[in-house]
């Protein structure tokens, strides 16, 4: 169970073991302007300037982000998303199905209300699925995106050559798993081994454990679901907005040339993309990596 659940995981984001102090990744976040709460998705609203909108992935909260917002919210309006249920939030809409749908639409809605089209958008993860699909349902929302390890389809990470169908009973049966371990105590083994393959560093792991604990695994392994019952492909042609893939490498699980040849090759259909690794990290490149992080995250709102 513990190895089905952490490689399904891998992918679709972060989640923890018990909640630590904040690690040296961890920047404060500055005062908060105001909180916007809506159907599926919460916001919090830091800085002034040109938008920026940041998703985190399954199971993340919000401080997924902290080592780059406050600096951001010096020059640019910021957008905090984070997924009702995750980061100890009540789960609100997103107990039952049509959860990236629903998602979907609040960002949207988010975005037609605050006036921000063509806004930067960021995601990682899972929330990087997402916005592909905004910029892809809704093209005039999203400027132009930066995809923090994401793919258009999981199932090609993991199961290669399958499709929505064929992982389907996969796809299910890990969704029955996590939602299991919803109001029991998550058990230490299974918040390591999820934390172990999602980051590299022991700091890094801690807080993906630490996160993945206070997440609402109701939530968690319907988002799981959807995401690999999602497959973007077809769709990329749809796409207008440049789209920058940050891909992470390591030399003791193959190099950096076989994965980035893998996002290219799934990416491959959009009109727009760039696709650039990020050397010595695991998933979470803004834990294992924050200053290289930092820095394509800089040259990519420059750019």
């Amino acid at each position: 169970m513990i190895r089905r659940i952490a490689f399904a995981l891998l992918a679709t984001a972060s989640i923890p073991a018990i909640l630590g102090a904040p690690t040296a990744h961890a920047m404060a976040a500055p005062a908060l302007a105001e909180t916007i709460q809506m159907d599926h998705l919460s916001v919090q609203v830091i800085g002034k300037g040109s938008p920026v909108i940041l998703i985190p992935g399954l199971s993340s909260p919000r401080a997924v982000w902290d080592g780059v917002a406050p600096e951001l919210a010096k020059t640019h309006s910021v957008y905090l998303v984070q997924v009702n249920g995750f980061g100890g939030d009540a789960p609100g809409a997103n107990l039952g199905e049509g959860l990236l749908p629903g998602m979907l639409a609040d960002l949207h809605k988010l975005i037609a209300d605050r006036k921000i089209a063509g806004a930067a958008v960021v995601g990682h993860s899972m929330g990087g699925l997402l916005a592909l699909m905004l910029a892809q349902a809704h093209p005039g929302d999203v400027g132009k995106a930066l995809i923090v390890d994401a793919l258009p389809f999981v199932g090609s990470a993991f199961f290669p050559g399958s499709t929505v169908e064929s992982v389907k009973p996969q796809a299910a049966a890990m969704r029955a798993q996590m939602a299991g371990l919803y109001g029991k105590p998550l058990p230490e083994a299974v918040g390591q081994a999820i934390a172990s393959q999602n980051a590299l560093k022991p700091e890094s792991r801690a807080q993906v454990a630490a996160w993945m604990a206070k997440a609402d695994m109701r939530v968690s392994a319907q988002a799981m679901y959807e995401d690999l019952q999602t497959d973007l492909r077809p769709q990329l042609k749809d796409i207008a907005a440049p789209v920058t893939v940050l891909v992470p490498w390591t030399a003791t699980r193959g190099g950096e040339a076989p994965v980035l040849d893998l996002y290219r090759r799934e990416y491959a259909g959009a009109a727009k993309v760039t696709v650039q690794g990020v050397g010595d990290s695991g998933h979470f490149i803004m834990l294992d990596q924050p200053e290289a992080f930092r820095t394509a995250l800089t040259a990519w709102l420059a750019g």
